[in-house]
C-alpha cells in the first residue's frame, strides 16, 4: 500500500522512544510523516540517520494542529489513506494493519482502534484511566451524538473521502470531539476495531491526566455554548 501515510504527531517525547516507535512503523512499509510540535529539541536534528519526513511547527500549538498539518500534507499530495499514530510507544505497529484491512473493505470512512471491544484490552487499562475514557465516551456521545466504545484513542485510520472533508480547528485535545462532529456533519461512515494498548511508566506520565480531560470537557461545553 504506496499511499499509505502515516501521521506521528510528537512533541518533547523522548528522542529513544520516538525512534522505536518510528523503526516499528518503518518495517510496514508506509510513507512516515513526523510533524514535530514545537519540540525544545528539534527532531529533524536529531533523526536524520532514519530518513524520515519531519515537518515542525516553531511553537507549540497542540496534538490537533500536528494531526492537522499532517492531513493536509496528505491532501496535498493525494494519499489514499491516512494513518494517525501516537509517538509515546503505546500502540503497536501491527494496530496499523488491522485498520487499514477494515478499511478497505470499503464499508467505513474512518476506523478508529478501540481499546473496549475485547475484555483482555480492556483490563489491562489503568483502573483511573479506564474510569476517565468511560466518562469520556459518555460525553462525547451526549455532545455529539456519535456512540462509540473509545473515543479518545489517538489511532485511527481514514480513507481519503475523510481526510478532503475533516479539518480539525481545534488545536489540543479537545480535537478528538471535533472529530466526531465533522463526522456526522459529513455523513462520514465508520467502525472500530479491538487494539491492545501498552501503558508503560513512560506513556502514563506522558498521557492526559484526569484533571486535563475535565479541562477539555470545559472547552467543548463552551465551545457548544457559544457556537
Amino acid at each position: 500500500m504506496a499511499e499509505v501515510l502515516v501521521i506521528v504527531p510528537v512533541y518533547n517525547e523522548a528522542l529513544g522512544v520516538v525512534r522505536a516507535t518510528l523503526g516499528a512503523l518503518r518495517a510496514l512499509g508506509h510513507d512516515i510523516l513526523l510533524v514535530d510540535d514545537g519540540s525544545s529539541d528539534p527532531l529533524p536534528d536529531l533523526i536524520s540517520d532514519l530518513a524520515t519526513t519531519v515537518v515542525r511547527h516553531a511553537v507549540n500549538l497542540g496534538q490537533g494542529a500536528a494531526l492537522q498539518t499532517g492531513m493536509e500534507y496528505a491532501r496535498r499530495r493525494g494519499y489514499g489513506y491516512v494513518v494517525h499514530f501516537d509517538a509515546d510507544g503505546q500502540h503497536p505497529a501491527q494496530a496499523v494493519g488491522a485498520l487499514l484491512e477494515e478499511l478497505t473493505r470499503g464499508e467505513a470512512d474512518i476506523v478508529f482502534g478501540s481499546r473496549f471491544l475485547v475484555a483482555e484490552n480492556r483490563a489491562s487499562i489503568p483502573v483511573v484511566r479506564r474510569g476517565v475514557l468511560i466518562l469520556g465516551r459518555l460525553f462525547n456521545g451526549l455532545s455529539t451524538g456519535v456512540w462509540m466504545t473509545d473515543a479518545h484513542i489517538g489511532l485511527r485510520a481514514m480513507n481519503r473521502r475523510a481526510v478532503q472533508r475533516i479539518s480539525l480547528r481545534e488545536n489540543r485535545m479537545a480535537y478528538a470531539t471535533e472529530l466526531l462532529w465533522q463526522l456526522r456533519r459529513h455523513g462520514l461512515r465508520w467502525k472500530e476495531v479491538p487494539v491492545a494498548v501498552v501503558y508503560t511508566p513512560y506513556s502514563r506520565r506522558k498521557g492526559q491526566s484526569s484533571w486535563n480531560a475535565l479541562r477539555i470537557a470545559t472547552d467543548v461545553l463552551l465551545r457548544l455554548i457559544y457556537r
